[in-house]
């Protein structure tokens, strides 16, 4: 891939320095967005073992004065967490069960995924591995050897997915190192990047990254997969980092969670897949809610979820129209939910 489209890019370490100015306070992010924290309409927490944090890049594109701002309400911590809900539980997808190997998961046959970091730039408060064991994870390229001499012993997997927290959150001279066994891997065809960063942390997609991935391209396919929830996310900065993904030549995906308050109108869901087929990303999923411990105000009931599906269906045509699925532990594959 030529340089050339690269040079416009902000430098390496923007991205990091873009990191360092997030809010890690839910109090300073409610004063940025004019909202009053000693009166809002619903309950927030405060000082949650599950930590707040959103970039500024994320919160900018929040309607300020709004508390119940689409993109807030993924973000901002609320006392319903602490409510303990039956069928609500740590592992809600069976990560415990399928790893082989320390950070390495083998759910599905041919496919095999490296949970390569605990580290995002957003904390989602609806996140399926909000209690994953991340402190458990291989802490250098050398600990995932094991990982590596999994995957060579397995000649049948063909695609490595990896995920995280975000895989993105690696520098790039570590997420190099991490994928250097990948070009002695021939039977791996296809690297697959679960991401957030190209839409929390746009400066993140920067000229080193972009390189790394067109290495790798040579002899694998490169397929990003993002996760917006909302079409206000895809604006701004967010669009930039998805052309410069797409000029890169990687195959772009989206993954949405079907959430309470934040997508759950036929509207929002349209707006969605529409605004993802602007930017050049295939809608891929709608998950059906995780069921994870301190989630259970985000759940929309799957005979909402049906019926939305059903007028989804008939707003879109079918390349717009996401698989609406649930993972379920054991299973092969995600389960496709019937609409």
């Amino acid at each position: 891939m030529p340089l050339q489209i690269y040079s416009e890019i902000m430098p390496e370490k923007a991205w990091q320095q873009d990191l360092a100015s997030a809010w890690r306070d839910s109090r300073s992010l409610c004063r940025f967005l004019e909202l009053d924290s000693e009166s809002p309409p619903y309950p927030l927490a405060f000082n949650t073992p599950f930590p707040f944090l959103v970039t500024q890049s994320f919160a900018l594109r929040m309607r300020p004065a709004d508390w119940f701002d689409p993109l807030l309400l993924q973000v901002l911590p609320r006392e319903e967490e602490k409510t303990v809900v039956p069928g609500f539980v740590q592992d809600a997808v069976g990560d415990a069960a399928a790893e082989v190997v320390p950070g390495l998961l083998h759910k599905y046959g041919q496919r095999a995924l490296a949970v390569v970091t605990g580290n995002c730039a957003i904390h989602c408060r609806y996140c399926f591995r909000r209690e994953f064991p991340y402190a458990d994870l291989p802490k250098s390229e050398t600990r995932w050897k094991a990982a590596w001499d999994y995957l060579r012993g397995n000649p049948d997997i063909n695609e490595l997915i990896l995920s995280g927290g975000d895989p993105l959150f690696l520098d790039n001279a570590r997420l190099e190192r991490f994928l250097h066994p990948l070009e002695t891997t021939p039977h791996i065809q296809t690297l697959r990047i679960h991401t957030r960063l190209p839409i929390v942390l746009p400066s993140r997609i920067e000229k080193g990254l972009l390189e790394i991935l067109s290495k790798f391209r040579k002899n694998s396919q490169v397929v990003i997969v993002i996760h917006a929830n909302h079409a206000n996310e895809l604006r701004e900065d967010a669009s930039a980092a998805l052309g410069r993904l797409r000029q890169a030549g990687c195959l772009l995906f989206n993954q949405a969670v079907l959430l309470k308050g934040v997508n759950d109108t036929v509207e929002a869901l349209e707006n969605l897949s529409r605004s993802l087929i602007r930017e050049g990303v295939a809608p891929y999923y709608l998950h059906q809610l995780d069921r994870v411990t301190g989630t259970a105000h985000f759940e929309v009931s799957e005979a909402i979820g049906k019926n939305l599906m059903r007028q989804l269906r008939a707003r879109l045509p079918g390349y717009a129209l996401p698989s609406w699925v649930r993972e379920i532990p054991g299973e092969d594959s995600k389960t496709p939910l019937a609409f």
